[in-house]
């Protein structure tokens, strides 16, 4: 069974179309493709306005300011699942293969950029509480997700096990992006079995 998962991020294939309307929406794909590929600091607003294909007395008729395109940004993956994460809204593997499917490698050619709320967190370095507060929600919310995915597949603690698994993955990513290889989610992946098979055995 296919435990790779589905991970994906905004392709420049799939940019909205230049003019007419929707420039919010051309702006929220810039934000999404540019802060997450590229940075939220490195991303200015003459890049922002160039990629999304409009002005910059367009771009704050829709956002008073950059900071609030951030929390926009910030808000819309949360709802969406950030990229990783969405193996665990697959119905089509059991709860183990879901927990270790975080661990694949991205598709070819998708940047190995980690965790979109850890990136953003750290750049802004606690200067935007927003940010902060996005972060730490996601985190909470996605440590609750492994803990239902956990008791799901019968660890004997799942709240431990989700901690430990929330630790690996966020570890694993961070490393991968560093190097820039994949070695570490395959050694995450490791790991996390032996994890979830010795919670799921004290529990039998």
């Amino acid at each position: 069974m296919d435990t790779s998962g589905t991970d994906t991020t905004t392709s420049p294939d799939l940019a909205p179309r230049r003019g007419g309307r929707g420039a919010r929406e051309r702006i929220l794909w810039a934000a999404n493709k540019l802060f997450y590929e590229e940075g939220i600091n490195a991303t200015g607003m003459e890049r922002l306005t160039e990629v999304a294909h409009v002005s910059r007395r367009t771009f704050y008729q829709h956002f008073p300011s950059k900071n609030a395109l951030v929390d926009e940004y910030l808000r819309q993956l949360e709802e969406a699942t950030p990229p990783g994460e969405h193996v665990l809204n697959r119905s089509d593997l059991t709860p183990r293969e879901r927990l270790l499917g975080l661990f694949a490698a991205p598709p070819a050619g998708v940047p190995l950029r980690g965790c979109p709320f850890h990136n953003a967190a750290v750049e802004t370095a606690g200067t935007l509480p927003a940010v902060r507060a996005a972060a730490i929600h996601h985190k909470e919310r996605f440590t609750q997700r492994l803990t239902d995915t956990a008791r799901e597949a019968g660890a004997e603690d799942p709240e431990t096990l989700a901690r430990q698994l929330a630790v690996l993955f966020e570890g694993a990513r961070a490393l991968t992006t560093s190097v820039d290889n994949t070695s570490p989610l395959a050694d995450g992946r490791a790991l996390a079995a032996t994890l979830i098979d010795a919670a799921i055995a004290r529990a039998a």
